[in-house]
């Protein structure tokens, strides 16, 4: 059954408003100091192009679930589903506000348009070199009012990347997800989930790897990109689970499991694999990259990016329209286990961090937005709004760079109740979650 609550806004506090404001002039004084030379990504990614009918048929998916029997097993054995709700009434770890974040990670923030929200991790979180986060998706996502139950809750995708040659090799690619309880708008809390699948009928399970460059949680279902862009994973919000034995081992340990020292596990209940075979070796199939939700289309639709990679001239943009059957909540559309593409454009460049599509009310197509990172770590990317007449992006330095958007920019997720576009940056000890209003971003373009 969907959790559904009543939406409530709650007043931000003067403080975290006049700091966010302070933030904006220092970073609009900063940024006359990032020239186009010296920032990447930052040139035009021109109109779209849509995608012949024969390229879109390597876009097909084939859907695979696992047997309810194996996951009301798993459940069994570990002592029942405990939920959202159990998960962040057990939030172990706070967030920053803007004010008590440090220099280094206010200055991550977009130039232009400024941020109304944003918040830091704690400082471990912060600080480590072995995690990154990747992609961003809300209950905006999941729901028409914007709530799951009564929390306002972001999920934050992060993945192990650990170039150290003696870090444990059996850590590499480990996936895990922050469940941030954002109800309270000056007190963020959060718990970290292990993302793992189900093995031996139910009986145990395994650690998942992933690079997370994706993440949409729509309905009751998390859809996340499978490791190295290779399909789609598929999670059950309902069937989160409490581990049992605090030890460094994944799986059924003796009479009770473990999950790597952390406390709750989110078991896969199935995946989308695409039929044209291993993505990625001559680019006919492409790896997904990001992937974010649009519900302005009829169904709702999961819109995906090609991973960035290589020396690409053009970048494939796609959906898949989701399923609006009452027993498939979540799940995306032809139960007969094919999945079609229904649009598909390439977009000139690559690199791509993130897309969003939105259609406003009146407007009789959609509006693409495309972010992209700088290949200079320490400037600021770009985000373009894109139809297939062009692309336009914000301009903030007297040199007319583009190099506007957040540092290291992640996945896009937007929530239609509140119109906010949230996302993250990824870089140690400038690692900020944060929030942009959709209609500032339009209002910056010129």
């Amino acid at each position: 059954m969907k959790q559904r609550g009543r939406h409530r806004r709650r007043r931000r506090g003067q403080a975290l408003r006049a700091t966010l404001a302070g933030t904006a002039l220092a970073l609009t004084a900063a940024a006359t100091l990032i020239s186009t030379s010296q920032a990447s990504g930052t040139d035009s990614p021109g109109g779209l192009t849509p995608l012949r009918a024969g390229s879109v048929s390597q876009l097909r998916l084939h859907e695979n679930l696992t047997s309810r029997e194996a996951l009301d097993t798993l459940s069994g054995n570990m002592g029942g589903n405990v939920g959202v709700d159990g998960v962040l009434r057990d939030a172990d770890r706070s967030m920053r506000g803007t004010a008590d974040c440090t220099e280094d990670e206010r200055a991550a923030l977009p130039v232009e348009p400024t941020a109304t929200r944003a918040y830091c991790w704690d400082d471990a979180d912060a600080r480590t070199s072995r995690w990154r986060p990747r992609s961003v998706t809300t209950s905006g996502d999941a729901e028409d009012s914007g709530a799951w139950g009564t929390r306002q809750v972001i999920l934050a995708g992060w993945t192990h990347r650990d170039g150290q040659a003696a870090a444990p090799g059996r850590d590499e690619g480990l996936a895990r997800i922050a469940f941030v309880d954002a109800t309270d708008p000056d007190a963020l809390r959060y718990r970290w989930v292990l993302l793992v699948a189900p093995r031996a009928g139910g009986e145990d399970f395994t650690a998942l790897r992933t690079g997370l460059g994706g993440m949409v949680w729509y309905r009751d279902k998390l859809i996340v990109t499978a490791e190295h862009g290779e399909g789609l994973l598929v999670f059950d919000l309902h069937r989160l689970l409490r581990a049992d034995v605090d030890s460094g081992a994944v799986g059924r340990v003796g009479h009770g499991y473990s999950a790597a020292g952390y406390r709750y596990v989110l078991p896969a209940i199935g995946s989308y694999d695409l039929e044209g075979g291993p993505c990625g070796r001559d680019r006919a199939v492409p790896c997904f990259g990001s992937l974010s939700l649009d519900r302005t289309t009829t169904p709702d639709s999961l819109v995906a990016t090609e991973a960035a990679g290589g020396r690409a001239e053009r970048t494939r943009l796609w959906r898949y329209g989701f399923s609006t059957a009452a027993y498939r909540t979540g799940l995306l559309a032809d139960a007969r286990g094919h999945v079609d593409a229904v649009e598909a454009y390439t977009t000139k460049g690559s690199g791509i961090s993130g897309a969003l599509s939105h259609r406003p009310d009146g407007a009789r197509d959609a509006r693409w937005y495309v972010a992209r990172p700088s290949d200079n770590r320490d400037r600021h990317g770009s985000l373009w709004r894109q139809s297939e007449d062009g692309a336009e992006a914000a301009t903030c330095t007297a040199d007319q760079s583009h190099a506007c958007w957040g540092l290291g920019a992640g996945s896009l997720s937007y929530g239609q109740r509140t119109g906010e576009l949230w996302t993250l940056t990824d870089a140690a000890d400038r690692r900020v979650l944060y929030a942009v209003p959709l209609s500032s971003v339009d209002g910056s373009l010129g």
